[in-house]
Parts: structure tokens; sequence; C-alpha cells
């Protein structure tokens, strides 16, 4: 787990690249944070997440009627495949969580088929991502043991067990430097481990 010292520099630094970024105590705060920053109403994407379905996050915002599901489209039988990929690339809010944060603010997120990416990146007019500071590291080359060595062979097995293949890789990776879009991207720092 990092420390406060750690956890201080990374939100400055986060802050300086362009992220809002605050710190909570637990998963339960998390949630009520999260839930804060978005709008009654607004269409949400929750990108498949270990920490948002540990804090019941997913759960609050795709079944509770408050919010309108992007999931819930997406999962929608008569929705088409390409419509999927509209729906998943653009929504109002994109939540979800990362992989790696550095001390210098840079963000890292790695993915095997890159659904969560164009969200993130570009299309989603507010993207939250809920972190447990477990996942902090020192530099980006610590990032990058992190994902390869910790968690892909957490998610590989999260991907036997839920989707029946033979496991997961790292296909795509992507490393944010900076926010151009002031207020876009939201970073909920959390005090326990959450996720991988």
């Amino acid at each position: 787990m990092a420390t406060k010292k750690q956890v201080d520099k990374t939100i400055s630094a986060l802050k300086a690249n362009g992220i809002e970024a605050v710190f909570v105590e637990n998963g339960v705060a998390a949630k009520k944070k999260a839930l804060s920053l978005i709008s009654a109403g607004a269409e949400v994407m929750t990108m498949t997440s270990v920490t948002l379905d540990t804090i019941g996050l997913a759960k609050e915002i795709n079944e509770s009627g408050k919010f309108n599901s992007a999931r819930a489209k997406i999962m929608d039988s008569k929705t088409s495949p390409r419509e999927k990929k509209m729906i998943g690339a653009a929504p109002e809010v994109a939540i979800g969580s990362v992989h790696a944060v550095t001390e210098e603010g840079e963000v890292m997120v790695a993915s095997a088929t890159g659904s969560q990416l164009p969200a993130y990146v570009y299309g989603a007019d507010k993207v939250i991502w809920v972190v447990g500071i477990q996942k902090l590291v020192s530099s980006k080359e610590d990032g990058f043991k992190r994902i390869y060595e910790y968690v892909l062979p957490l998610e590989s097995e999260r991907a036997k067990k839920a989707y029946g293949v033979a496991g997961s890789s790292v296909n795509k990776l992507l490393i944010f430097n900076k926010e151009a879009q002031a207020g876009r991207i939201h970073m909920i720092l959390v005090g326990e481990s959450l996720g991988f």
C-alpha cells in the first residue's frame, strides 16, 4: 500500500496533468463520491472492473434505475454489434479503474480487447476512475512491471472463470500523460486494496 506521502505526491501530479484527483478512506466513501459526480439520468458506461464490482458501484449504476445504463444497452441482444461499439465508445460518463498510476501523475490502462479505451481517451464527456492505492507506483517502468507480473496473471484467472477462455493478454496498453480538457477526468484514490 502507498504511504500518505506517495498519495499526496501522486494527487498533486495528477492535478498538474489535468486529472481531478481526491483521496477517500474506503470503498463505501469511494462509491458515494463517484455517485456524487454523476447526474441523475445520465448515460453511464460501467467498464468491466473488479473494483467497481467489489464496492457495489456497477450494480448501483446498472440496476438502480437512477441512471441510463449503457451496459444494459450493450448486453441487449437486439443491439447490433455496430451499435454496441458506438455506445461503448462515446457514453456521457465512463466509469472504471486503471492498472497503475505513477508518482508523476501518469495513468496506465491495460486491455485485451481495447473496448474501454475509446471512451477513456476521448469519447466520454466525463471519465471516473476508482483506484485502490496499492496501484500507485514510482515510475512507468514499475507500472509495466506491475501490469505484466501482477495484474495479468490475476486477470487471466478472472477471464478463465468469467468467459471460459484460456486466459488474458495485454494486447493494448494506454498511457495518459495529460488530459487537455479540464474537469473531464476524475480519479478517486481509495485507502484500501481494491481490484488488481
